[in-house]
């Protein structure tokens, strides 16, 4: 595992920082290493889970947008009969 240092960290950030971590009752270096994971779609609690669903949700190939927009075109009309 790395180890960083971070220089010339703004009083404000350095205050909030050391102000959640006393608030969620964490270590200074628990509380930066969990808002980095978040920030970078590593948490499992509460961040981007996205990765997880990509074999159920993956994108379309041109192909399979253009099949499908030719299966639906008939749901953008409106029939004014139901409408009565």
């Amino acid at each position: 595992m790395k180890s960083i240092t971070i220089h010339n960290l703004d009083d404000r950030a350095a205050e909030k920082l050391e102000s959640l971590s006393q608030s969620q009752g964490s270590s200074l270096n628990k509380t930066i290493k969990k808002l980095l994971n978040r920030a970078l779609g590593l948490d499992h609690n509460g961040g981007d889970h996205r990765r997880e669903f990509e074999e159920f949700s993956g994108i379309w190939s041109t192909e399979e947008a253009e099949t499908f927009a030719e299966n639906t075109v008939q749901l953008q009309q409106i029939d004014a009969g139901d409408w009565q």
